[in-house]
């Protein structure tokens, strides 16, 4: 299982960054509380384009019903080469026993050639607790391989259904005029291997998925009996994970920036690059998936800590020793600046960051907001609300300093 993994050697970085808002995996059912049904929003400053942003304009390509369609969807967008958007929900799709809300579907948006956007369920899940092998409720991202299979994760379902249920990896592969739904792997009741996987997954040249569980970090392995699964690393991570071009893996705890490397025999040798201190001077509670930049440099978001209590934006830099230091760009103010990130950040080709903060945006009842850090020189960056959400399908226009983060 373990011998092609030797070789770690990478094209590029998978899943270089994480716009939506995370939820421990060991806290699933916070993931399940909403208010709304939830909204596909789609703005130039999400597309990371080289683009200037001073004139922001948000677009909702699709409104979930709640319905056979999908509801409260909880991570970002993958796109395909011809530009269609695949996505999950967290509820919607068929109800049962377990869950009359639905358990969650798979779904692409396609440009219908007047303007719009056509959704089309690719897999609506039926599994869960007394219900069926199926996955569950998904609420991570799914991400292609080098075939064109989607793969992802579900919080609950899987093969011990009559026993409990505690989370899939799970593979869509196309078919003419459909998809074919295979789980690759059920967390177990009887083997303690983590539950919940809630973040997606990774993969690397060889084929292999990496994402984080109750228990930690794990490696999903192909194998002439299916597919097998190790935890290693055991930790609690707050977040998805990130991947490097030498094989790499980094990730974060709530007070952490991690990194897994290969040991060259197989296995990993895991370190931690910084421990946030807190507030006043540093982060807390570090969430999303840690981003990089063309140079290595790492970025990423607190929800908690800085001088305000209210956040933070990071960057942490590889000295010539080895060591990893750690440069706070902004701290949160709450309010008409937002507040809270808890998704991380995504870098443009200008080396602009861009990402969503939970809360604030406007005073006393934003519902978040979008927000951009101009990278301008000597490591200094500048703050702008790009546009704020309000929780009623209207948008402060951009300029008033405010945000976007739905769910």
């Amino acid at each position: 299982m373990r011998s092609a993994m030797k070789n770690r050697k990478m094209k590029g970085q998978w899943n270089v960054s994480n716009i939506e808002p995370k939820f421990s995996s060991t806290k699933p059912a916070a993931a399940i509380i909403r208010d709304v049904l939830g909204v596909i929003v789609l703005s130039s400053l999400l597309l990371i384009a080289a683009l200037p942003v001073q004139a922001q304009t948000e677009t909702v390509l699709y409104n979930f019903t709640g319905g056979s369609d999908g509801g409260h969807p909880q991570s970002r967008l993958t796109f395909d080469s011809a530009g269609n958007l695949y996505g999950t929900t967290l509820l919607g799709g068929v109800a049962t026993i377990d869950n009359n809300l639905g358990s969650g579907v798979v779904f692409e948006l396609s440009p219908n050639g007047t303007g719009g956007w056509n959704e089309t369920v690719l897999h609506a899940f039926d599994g869960g607790l007394n219900v069926g092998p199926d996955g569950a409720n998904p609420s991570g991202p799914v991400i292609f391989d080098r075939v064109g299979n989607l793969c992802g994760t579900t919080l609950y379902g899987g093969a011990d259904f009559g026993y409990c249920s505690y989370g899939t990896i799970f593979q869509l592969s196309p078919a003419p005029g459909s998809w074919t739904e295979t789980t690759l792997f059920s967390q177990s009741c009887t083997q303690y291997d983590g539950d919940f996987p809630s973040n997606g997954v990774v993969m690397d040249a060889a084929g292999n998925l990496y994402g984080t569980n109750s228990a930690g970090v794990f490696e999903l392995s192909p194998s002439p009996g299916g597919w097998t699964q190790e935890i290693i690393y055991g930790t609690s991570p707050n977040g998805g994970l990130t991947m490097d071009a030498a094989g790499n893996i980094y990730g974060v705890t709530d007070s952490t920036v991690f990194e897994l490397s290969s040991n060259g025999a197989g296995g990993w040798n895991p370190s931690v690059l910084y421990t946030f201190p807190g507030t006043p001077k540093d982060g807390a509670s570090a969430s999303g998936t840690p981003a990089f930049d063309p140079v290595g440099n790492l970025y990423g978001t607190t929800y908690a800590g800085g001088t305000y209590s209210h956040g933070t934006v990071y960057k942490l830099t590889r000295t010539e020793s080895g060591e990893w230091t750690e440069q706070i760009l902004y701290s949160f103010t709450a309010d008409k600046g937002g507040s809270n990130p808890a998704a991380g950040v995504v870098l443009d080709p200008a080396g602009n960051l861009y990402g969503t903060t939970v809360l604030g945006g406007t005073k006393n009842k934003g519902q978040g907001t979008v927000f951009e850090l101009a990278n301008l020189s000597n490591s200094q960056y500048e703050y702008t609300v790009l546009v704020t959400f309000n929780g009623n399908a209207s948008v402060v226009s951009p300029g008033e300093t405010s945000f976007p983060v739905p769910f």
